[in-house]
Parts: C-alpha cells; sequence; structure tokens
C-alpha cells in the first residue's frame, strides 16, 4: 500500500520518541474528547425508576416520565435529591465529572467564580459553570475545528498551487496576483465584518479561517509542482499519451504532498491559536460555547480567581507544545535530506 519512502519515513517518526508520544497522547485526549457527554454532564449515564431504565445522556425524557408535572426536560441533579425518587427505589449513576458545561451551579455559597472544591474540581467560571467541564469541552472544539481548517487549508493550497505550478503562463501569473491582493485583506476587520452581519457561529469562523490560511502551504505547493512537472517520469508519461489531468492526480500530486504532510501540524496549532485568540477578543464563537479563550479572558478579568487562568493556560499550553512536537517530528522524518544515501 506504501512505498518503501514511506515506510522509511514512518519509521523515523516512530523512532523520534518524543514526537511519537506527543502523537499518542494528543490522539488519545481527542478521541476520549469525542465523548465528552459522557465524561462530563449534568444528565446520567443511567436512571432507574419504577422498573425503568432510561439514557438520559443520549434520549431526552420529559419531567412527567418521572412523576413530576411538566413536559419539559427533567433537571437530574434535583430529582437525584428528590425524596419521592429515592422511596420509590430510583438510582441515577452520573458521569465522572457530573456538571456540564452549560449548567451553573447556583447553590453555592458567595459569588462566583468558586475556587476548586469536591464538587468542582478546577472551581467555577464567573456564572458558577464548572470550569473542567468547559475545558473538556473547550478542547473538543478547538481541535475539531483546527482539523477542519487544516483539511480545508490542505484541499485549497494543493488546488490552487498544484494548479499554478503545473499550469504555469498566465495561470500562475493571475493565481500570484490574487493571492497577493487578498493576503493584504485585513484578517480581523473581515471576521468583525462577517460576523456582524451573518453572527458569530462555528461555520462562519471555519469558512474565514480556511479562506486565509491556505495561502501559505500554496507558495510551498507550487514550487514542488513545478520542479516535478519536469522530472523524467512526467515527461515519460506524457510521451506514452496519458491524459494531463491523470498526470496530475496519480503521478505528480503523491510526490508533492511532503509539504502537507510536514506543515499539517503546525497548521493545527494555527488553528487552535486563531480560535482561542479571537474567543478571547470577544471575536470568536458565540457564548455560552465552552471556549478556551472566553476562560483565559475571565482569568484576565476576575485576577482574584487564578484557576480561571491558570487551568486555561495550561491545557493551552500542553496542547500546543504536545502538536509542535509532532510537527517538529514530521519535519525531521520527512527531511528529503534524511532519505539521501552514499552508495
Amino acid at each position: 500500500m506504501f512505498s518503501e519512502l514511506t515506510r522509511d519515513r514512518f519509521r523515523r517518526f516512530r523512532g523520534i520518541r518524543r514526537a511519537w508520544w506527543s502523537l499518542l497522547i494528543l490522539s488519545i485526549a481527542f478521541v476520549l474528547s469525542l465523548f465528552s457527554e459522557f465524561l462530563a454532564n449534568d444528565k446520567p449515564l443511567i436512571l432507574r425508576h419504577q422498573g425503568k431504565t432510561y439514557f438520559p445522556v443520549v434520549r431526552f425524557y420529559p419531567e412527567s416520565n418521572f412523576g413530576l408535572p411538566n413536559a419539559t426536560e427533567a433537571d437530574y441533579l434535583a430529582l437525584n435529591k428528590d425524596a419521592s425518587f429515592k422511596s420509590s427505589g430510583g438510582w441515577m449513576l452520573f458521569p465522572p465529572v457530573h456538571w456540564g458545561p452549560y449548567r451553573a451551579h447556583l447553590d453555592l455559597e458567595g459569588n462566583p467564580p468558586h475556587p476548586p472544591s469536591r464538587q468542582h474540581w478546577l472551581g467555577t467560571d464567573n456564572t458558577a459553570r464548572d470550569v473542567l467541564s468547559r475545558l473538556l469541552y473547550g478542547f473538543r472544539l478547538c481541535m475539531v475545528f483546527a482539523l477542519v481548517i487544516a483539511i480545508l487549508a490542505a484541499a485549497l493550497g494543493i488546488l490552487i498551487g498544484g494548479l499554478q505550478g503545473y499550469v504555469g503562463g498566465w495561470t500562475d501569473m493571475l493565481g500570484q496576483r490574487f493571492i497577493e491582493i487578498w493576503s493584504a485583506l485585513p484578517f480581523l476587520y473581515v471576521v468583525i465584518l462577517l460576523g456582524a452581519i451573518y453572527g458569530r457561529g462555528f461555520a462562519l469562523l471555519v469558512f474565514v479561517v480556511a479562506i486565509f490560511e491556505w495561502i501559505g502551504l500554496s507558495y510551498y505547493l507550487r514550487a514542488e509542482f513545478y520542479r516535478l512537472k519536469n522530472l523524467n517520469y512526467v515527461r515519460a508519461a506524457r510521451a506514452l499519451g496519458i491524459p494531463e489531468w491523470r498526470i496530475f492526480l496519480r503521478h505528480v500530486l503523491p510526490n508533492a504532498l511532503t509539504p502537507v504532510v510536514t506543515i499539517l501540524p503546525f497548521t493545527l496549532i494555527a488553528g487552535i491559536s486563531t480560535l482561542t485568540s479571537l474567543d478571547f477578543l470577544g471575536f470568536g464563537l458565540q457564548p455560552p460555547a465552552p471556549s478556551w479563550g472566553e476562560l483565559l479572558r475571565q482569568g484576565l478579568d476576575n485576577l482574584h480567581a487564578p484557576w480561571l487562568a491558570v487551568t486555561s493556560t495550561t491545557a493551552l499550553f500542553i496542547t500546543l507544545m504536545l502538536a509542535t512536537f509532532v510537527g517538529e517530528g514530521v519535519r525531521e522524518a520527512f527531511d528529503p535530506k534524511a532519505d539521501a544515501r552514499v552508495e
């Protein structure tokens, strides 16, 4: 399935222990974050009431199912303390963190934010929401955002940069002039303008960041396609009458992906940093979305509550550090100089 050269590169990457373990830790953390609802939630995983079993974490159940008058969703934390529910033999199994990212704990003494305690291991934010729960959901949001950005940026960079380098001529010249004009647009102003018109949603932020993030990658792909299209195997393919689109996709593109692979981890870093920065400045996702940038902002506004800044900064630092280690390892493993052999 993979060439010997590709297998050698993967073996070199696995030999870089710091990068390999960083990739494993990031991957495991991301997979776990995909199941955040089962790790941090104010809805129980399993509920038993009057001989029936319910799964509130994945399904909606009205209060009337549990002997209450309303048809709205039950407040399971309050229901768990209800005397009639207990007397009927009902019980619940909550996730390890039984606070969701949007649930405010209003029964605590004093004004929020509250310091770490047995109920809230990392404390609460300025609206009494659990910090650990918001960190977990915020990590998933950052990673999904960065991955989508990386995929879209890679696709646009390959398409535009590849066409520039492979076709050349007027296509390349017009493409370069377009990139020069496009890259001169002020990114933050575009975010503010589109956010004011269409609202600050996840899809809009992905779109705006992606249409700027591909520019750097297109430069590498343009140069790589320029180099590869003049090699002997490409000329031989043309001499055999193979269509240009097939040469582009089957023979040139696979050999031009090294820059994409090496830049991808750093694109992830850029995506995480961009979302966090926009949320910190107030131009990112709309509240109450769980966001690391919003927690950082709360830490700045509440210096008397250091756990807000410490937890969010630590989470961001560790994530970016691991991603940087992965990026350095990929760049070293895919370095063309390492593929050279002295006969």
